[in-house]
C-alpha cells in the first residue's frame, strides 16, 4: 500500500535544516565560502546562492521558462556576485523559513526542491569537512521525502534495508516488468546514491539496480 504524500514533510525539513545550517554559515569566515564543492564549479558561497534563489522563487512564485535549467541557476549566481556572504545567507534563511507552506500546497510538484535544498546544505558540510554531511536530525525527514518524490516520479521500485532501523524504506513506483532493486546499507549513503553524490569511503549493497539509475537530480 502507498503512503499518502504528507504535505507538512517539505516544511518541516526545511525548518530543521534553517535552525542548524544557518547558524553555521554564520560563524563561517569569508574564505570556508570559497570552498570547493561536489557540484561542478560551484563553491560554497554558489551553492547557497542558487539555494537561496531557488527558494524565494518558490515563496514569490516567480517561474519563467527555463527556471531551475543550469544556464537559469547560473545567472541567479550571477546575480549576486555583488553581495556579501552575510546578505547570501540572510536570502537563504528567508527561503527555508516560508517556502515551506507554498511547496505544500504544490501537491507535491515541488518536493523536489525541498529535497534538493537539503542535500545542498549536505554538500556544503561536506566542503567544510564536517562528519556525517549527509546525516542529523534532517535526515529521517529527508529519506521519507525521498520516498515520497521516488513515488511521484515513478523512478525504479527499489526496498531499502537501513542500518538501524526496524522497518525497510519502500522507493519508487513497482513496474511489471522489473523485480524491486534492494538497498542495505545507512540512510546517509542511500540519499548521497538518489542524489549523485561521490560516495568515495561509504559500505553499501545494491542488487538488481545500477548506481546511475537512482539518480534524480
Amino acid at each position: 500500500m502507498t503512503e499518502p504524500r504528507d504535505p507538512d514533510l517539505p516544511g518541516l525539513l526545511l525548518r530543521t535544516e534553517r535552525d542548524l545550517f544557518v547558524p553555521l554559515l554564520r560563524d563561517a569566515s569569508d574564505r570556508d565560502f570559497e570552498l570547493r564543492t561536489a557540484c561542478p564549479g560551484w563553491t560554497v558561497r554558489d551553492v547557497l546562492a542558487h539555494c537561496g534563489a531557488a527558494l524565494n522563487r518558490v515563496v514569490e512564485g516567480r517561474f519563467e521558462r527555463g527556471v531551475f535549467s543550469p544556464e537559469s541557476n547560473d545567472r541567479d549566481i550571477a546575480d549576486r556576485a555583488g553581495w556579501t556572504n552575510a546578505q547570501v545567507v540572510d536570502e537563504l534563511e528567508r527561503g527555508m523559513t516560508e517556502a515551506g507552506p507554498v511547496v505544500a500546497a504544490s501537491g507535491g510538484a515541488m518536493d523536489g526542491i525541498a529535497l534538493g535544498e537539503w542535500v545542498h546544505a549536505g554538500d556544503v558540510r561536506e566542503a567544510f569537512g564536517l562528519r556525517g554531511a549527509y546525516e542529523g536530525p534532517g535526515l529521517g525527514p529527508a529519506l521519507a521525502l525521498l520516498a515520497a518524490v521516488t513515488r511521484a516520479r515513478e523512478t525504479l521500485p527499489l526496498t531499502a534495508r537501513l542500518t538501524g532501523a526496524a522497518t525497510e524504506l519502500t522507493l519508487g513506483a513497482r513496474r511489471d516488468d522489473r523485480k524491486p532493486a534492494r538497498y542495505t546499507g545507512d540512510g546517509a549513503t542511500l540519499i548521497r546514491l538518489y542524489a549523485g553524490r561521490p560516495l568515495t569511503g561509504t559500505r553499501y549493497e545494491l542488487d538488481g539496480a545500477r548506481e546511475s539509475e537512482l539518480n534524480i537530480f
